[in-house]
């Protein structure tokens, strides 16, 4: 009974460590800021500002410097990452702080525009800032919820297993294909001779393989199966290779889509990074054109 409560206290470990971050110290974080940006919101609507609201403004100064302050230390998180601690400032607790620091900015940001949008460098750097937190947002999502289908299309295999009984079944296939003829030979080739994970970027993500050569060769096998007589064996029972053959296939197409889709959510837990990361680069260099532009040319 021990042994058999062990994977259910794993997943809940695991699904602790990825969305934890969201709940941590009982939503401290989201309540900092929820306060924050409560507080960012009623001064705006209070405080008197002629002629009107503007980054220009001594409001818009302040809202701006601890815009561009934060901006600096949410970029910190990839250093942070280097250094696993515990205790108040903990990985978690940092991660934590940046989403919902991130997600402040929204409000931060915009109330410092004062609404003002043109075609220059300062709505520029608020656009990167909007692109790198929506960027941030689907990060989030993609952490909370992925680590726990990566686990549960694992079964308990590693990914090595995985291709290792593909490779398997591939040796099983050689071996079953032997007594075919040669045109349902050539079909199982097909099968063996194709990289099952080729198609590029595109094709991994959306998990879609059109091309796929084993599903193609058991449709043509069990096509023209079903125009054929079946092989009798000893004692009146089948013994039609294709038997064997068709449901070797069966077997590595299963195998197949779960390694397919095990790449397919490895993608998409980083895939988002390849927009969030190079927009915050640029965010960081539209932010300091900004504030160059505006102690230098207002």
């Amino acid at each position: 009974m021990a042994s058999a409560s062990i994977p259910g206290g794993v997943a809940k470990k695991k699904m602790a460590a990825h969305g934890g971050f969201l709940k941590h110290a009982g939503y401290r974080w989201l309540k900092i800021c929820s306060a924050l940006m409560l507080v960012c919101i009623v001064s705006y609507l209070f405080i008197d500002v002629s002629p009107r609201h503007n980054g220009g403004s001594w409001y818009g100064y302040a809202l701006g410097t601890i815009g561009a302050l934060l901006i600096l230390w949410l970029t910190m998180l990839g250093v942070r990452k280097r250094a696993m601690t515990s205790g108040k400032w903990s990985l978690k607790a940092w991660t934590s702080a940046h989403v919902y620091l991130g997600l402040s900015l929204i409000v931060i940001g915009t109330l410092h525009t004062g609404f003002q949008f043109g075609w220059n460098i300062h709505t520029a750097a608020y656009a990167l800032m909007m692109l790198v937190i929506i960027s941030g947002i689907f990060g989030i999502y993609f952490y909370a919820t992925i680590p726990q289908a990566l686990s549960n299309n694992r079964d308990e295999m590693t990914e090595a297993q995985m291709l290792d009984a593909l490779r398997s079944l591939d040796r099983q296939l050689h071996e079953a294909a032997q007594p075919l003829s040669a045109e349902h030979a050539g079909l199982v080739l097909q099968s063996l001779e194709q990289n099952p994970f080729g198609g590029g970027f595109f094709q991994r993500i959306s998990g879609k393989y059109p091309n796929c050569a084993t599903r193609h060769a058991q449709a043509d096998l069990r096509r023209e199966r079903a125009y054929q007589p079946r092989m009798s064996g000893k004692d009146g029972k089948f013994d039609d290779p294709l038997d064997k053959v068709d449901a070797l296939l069966e077997k590595k197409e299963a195998t197949l889509a779960r390694v397919r889709r095990h790449l397919r959510l490895k993608s998409l837990l980083q895939v988002w990074l390849f927009v969030h990361v190079p927009a915050t680069f640029a965010l960081i260099a539209s932010l300091s054109a900004h504030i160059i532009s505006v102690f230098f040319y207002w």
